[in-house]
């Protein structure tokens, strides 16, 4: 897929902002969708079905991550990425975020050149999940990569992106200890920068969709899923 295939949302309600990224992104061929709030994001995001969605936090009328969990809520967007776009100091915000969905962070002012790599990083996480094709099968749980879906105990249960691939990290190898720095490297991608607790946050997800019993944490060291 080349860039130009590629269509990005950009939501903020600084006009700067959206004038500045807007602007890099199409110089680097991408498709560029606007909005200045999370209302309009969600209208526009069912207008142009983008592959990536950078969302700001607090916007008027909705906000980034009112906008992200109605997205996420939404068959439509599974597969989409969305990531936030957060002042710096706004560390509160980030668990929020992850807790709606969301598969990374962008803090701001970013430089061009730092924004354009997170940006191809992200989407080649994207390519990367599109083309693994394998199922897992544990017991009553079954992991549809292809169909990107998840069966528990006969019921469809929806992920958000990371959530997703998280588990079927894990589910890939039953009782293997993952390290948290293989996580992040699999999971996330080598050149995407996220926080410490990220990790954390997705396992206290799952943990409450799939069933606690599923995941054991070895501390120090990481996680593992227990057959």
């Amino acid at each position: 897929m080349n860039n130009k295939d590629i269509k990005i949302l950009l939501v903020d309600d600084e006009p700067d902002i959206l004038e500045i990224v807007g602007y890099n992104l199409k110089n680097a061929g991408y498709q560029i969708f606007t909005a200045n709030n999370g209302k309009e994001a969600l209208s526009q995001a069912e207008k142009h079905l983008p592959h990536l969605i950078i969302l700001d936090v607090m916007m008027p009328v909705m906000d980034g991550v009112e906008a992200c969990e109605k997205l996420r809520g939404n068959p439509k967007f599974t597969e989409t990425v969305i990531t936030f776009l957060t002042a710096r100091g706004e560390d509160y915000s980030q668990v929020a975020g992850f807790e709606a969905g969301a598969d990374d962070y962008i803090t701001k002012p970013i430089k061009p050149k730092l924004l354009l790599s997170r940006v191809k990083a992200l989407l080649r996480r994207f390519k990367e999940t599109k083309n693994e094709t394998s199922e897992i099968t544990i017991g009553n749980l079954t992991i549809n990569r292809e169909e990107y879906k998840i069966i528990n105990e006969g019921a469809v249960i929806n992920l958000p992106r990371k959530e997703f691939e998280l588990l079927a990290l894990l589910a890939s190898k039953p009782g293997k200890v993952f390290k948290r720095e293989d996580i992040l490297n699999h999971v996330w991608g080598n050149d995407v920068v996220v926080g410490g607790r990220t990790i954390d946050v997705h396992i206290r997800k799952l943990r409450e969709k799939i069933g606690n019993d599923s995941f054991k944490t070895v501390k120090g060291v990481g996680y593992k899923f227990n057959a």
